[in-house]
Protein backbone atom coordinates (compact mmCIF):
# COMPACT_ATOMS: atom_id res chain seq x y z
CA UNK A 1 0.00 0.00 0.00
CA UNK A 2 1.99 2.89 -1.54
CA UNK A 3 1.74 5.88 0.63
CA UNK A 4 2.16 8.92 -1.59
CA UNK A 5 1.83 12.12 0.79
CA UNK A 6 0.54 13.24 4.15
CA UNK A 7 -0.90 15.90 4.84
CA UNK A 8 -2.72 16.94 8.45
CA UNK A 9 -2.89 13.46 9.60
CA UNK A 10 -4.52 12.34 5.79
CA UNK A 11 -3.18 9.32 4.47
CA UNK A 12 -2.75 9.37 0.44
CA UNK A 13 -2.58 6.08 -1.06
CA UNK A 14 -3.15 3.64 -3.51
CA UNK A 15 -2.85 -0.29 -2.74
CA UNK A 16 -0.56 -2.20 -4.48
CA UNK A 17 -3.56 -5.08 -6.41
CA UNK A 18 -5.72 -2.39 -8.28
CA UNK A 19 -8.22 -4.50 -9.99
CA UNK A 20 -7.54 -6.98 -12.89
CA UNK A 21 -7.74 -5.46 -15.25
CA UNK A 22 -6.45 -2.22 -13.33
CA UNK A 23 -8.54 0.56 -12.56
CA UNK A 24 -7.28 4.02 -14.07
CA UNK A 25 -5.46 6.56 -11.80
CA UNK A 26 -7.07 7.02 -8.35
CA UNK A 27 -6.07 8.05 -4.69
CA UNK A 28 -7.45 6.57 -1.58
CA UNK A 29 -7.86 8.91 1.41
CA UNK A 30 -7.77 7.62 4.53
CA UNK A 31 -7.56 9.19 8.21
CA UNK A 32 -8.51 7.35 11.53
CA UNK A 33 -11.45 5.16 10.23
CA UNK A 34 -13.07 7.11 7.85
CA UNK A 35 -11.85 6.63 4.23
CA UNK A 36 -12.24 8.08 0.91
CA UNK A 37 -11.85 7.25 -2.88
CA UNK A 38 -11.00 9.78 -5.90
CA UNK A 39 -10.66 9.60 -9.99
CA UNK A 40 -7.98 11.70 -10.66
CA UNK A 41 -8.85 12.29 -14.43
CA UNK A 42 -10.15 13.98 -16.46
CA UNK A 43 -11.67 15.61 -13.44
CA UNK A 44 -11.07 15.22 -9.64
CA UNK A 45 -14.23 13.02 -8.34
CA UNK A 46 -14.83 11.54 -5.25
CA UNK A 47 -16.27 7.35 -6.21
CA UNK A 48 -16.94 6.82 -2.59
CA UNK A 49 -16.99 8.69 0.70
CA UNK A 50 -17.15 6.41 4.13
CA UNK A 51 -17.62 9.24 6.87
CA UNK A 52 -16.09 12.79 5.79
CA UNK A 53 -18.26 15.44 6.26
CA UNK A 54 -18.17 17.29 3.24
CA UNK A 55 -16.18 20.20 4.41
CA UNK A 56 -13.30 18.13 4.32
CA UNK A 57 -14.21 16.00 0.90
CA UNK A 58 -13.79 20.14 -0.74
CA UNK A 59 -10.51 20.21 0.95
CA UNK A 60 -9.08 17.03 -0.09
CA UNK A 61 -10.47 17.52 -3.53
CA UNK A 62 -8.61 20.70 -3.88
CA UNK A 63 -5.09 18.86 -2.94
CA UNK A 64 -5.71 16.12 -4.92
CA UNK A 65 -6.01 18.43 -7.74
CA UNK A 66 -3.39 20.93 -6.48
CA UNK A 67 -0.61 17.50 -6.70
CA UNK A 68 -2.85 15.13 -8.97
CA UNK A 69 0.23 15.42 -11.46
CA UNK A 70 2.82 13.97 -8.33
CA UNK A 71 0.18 11.25 -7.87
CA UNK A 72 0.17 10.47 -11.28
CA UNK A 73 3.70 9.81 -11.75
CA UNK A 74 3.83 7.66 -8.45
CA UNK A 75 1.33 4.98 -9.89
CA UNK A 76 2.85 5.10 -12.77
CA UNK A 77 6.48 4.54 -11.37
CA UNK A 78 5.64 1.81 -8.95
CA UNK A 79 2.81 0.34 -11.65
CA UNK A 80 5.73 0.50 -14.62
CA UNK A 81 2.98 2.21 -17.28
CA UNK A 82 1.98 4.91 -19.21
CA UNK A 83 -0.28 7.19 -18.27
CA UNK A 84 -3.52 5.68 -16.73
CA UNK A 85 -5.70 8.88 -16.69
CA UNK A 86 -9.20 8.07 -18.57
CA UNK A 87 -11.78 6.31 -16.61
Amino acid sequence: MPVVFRYKGFRFLFYSNEGDPREPVHIHVLKDSVDAKFWLWPDVLVEYNDGFNARTLRELTEIIEQRREEITRVWDDFFGEGNQRSL
